[in-house]
């Protein structure tokens, strides 16, 4: 069935899914969701995404790999990641953003192992059936290229929900760069920024019933005139 839906509608129901129901995604309207994503904008149109879609024994093979290299505190990531380098309302936020999941899944605080337990849903996917590895090619202009990744991101995602799918973008995929480049056999040349775990949503997961807030305009936005 065609996507009925208005762009401010779109906008305004994409959200992170953290729950999936097993239902694979068809090759057809992946490749629709991938067809629209190549339409995003990028610096001299460079278009300087590669981005790998694995799914099936591959997908299962990776989260395998993955959780090995968890287990060994294997982390080796392309670019760095440091929470702590935030402050003021960019922490808050931060926080604010953790406790409400937390909340959601029933996890009080101080249960150090349950915690660790619900972030390495992260390392299966959220148990979505497919997901998508951006990279990026190694260049001194790296934060120019992050950027046009991100816009290619946003239009992935605003594309799953406009065909009724849902995403969720994972920075942490990025801190295992080296144990997804070997397992997929990908080059080394090429650097992970983030991983998008898709699927069908499930509605009744209690990662999927509460939202976040979203920051007012006038925390964000200075107009000149």
């Amino acid at each position: 069935m065609p996507n009925t839906k208005s762009f401010h509608e779109v906008v305004r129901d994409r959200h992170s899914v953290r729950a999936f129901l097993p239902d694979v995604v068809p090759d057809a309207l992946i490749r629709a969701v991938v067809e629209e994503a190549q339409l995003a904008p990028s610096n001299c149109n460079t278009q300087p995404w590669h981005v790998h879609i694995v799914s099936g024994d591959a997908r299962d093979r990776l989260s395998a790999a993955l959780i090995a290299a968890d287990d060994v505190d294997h982390m080796t990531l392309d670019f760095p990641f440091i929470p702590d380098a935030y402050s003021g309302a960019h922490v808050e936020r931060l926080r604010a953003q953790g406790a409400a999941y937390y909340q959601a899944m029933g996890v009080p605080r101080e249960a150090i192992e349950e915690r660790r337990n619900v972030m390495r849903r992260n390392l299966c996917f959220f148990d979505a059936p497919q997901v998508a590895l951006l990279f990026m090619p190694d260049t001194a202009n790296s934060v120019r290229v992050a950027g046009d990744i991100g816009m290619y991101g946003q239009t992935f995602l605003l594309s799953l929900t406009a065909h009724g799918l849902g995403g969720i973008p994972q920075t942490v995929l990025g801190m295992y760069a080296d144990t997804i480049r070997e397992t997929l056999n990908i080059d080394p040349s090429q650097k992970m920024l983030f991983g998008i775990s898709f699927g069908y949503p499930d509605p009744d997961h209690p990662a999927n019933v509460y939202r976040i807030d979203k920051a007012g305009l006038e925390e964000t936005v200075t107009f000149h005139r």
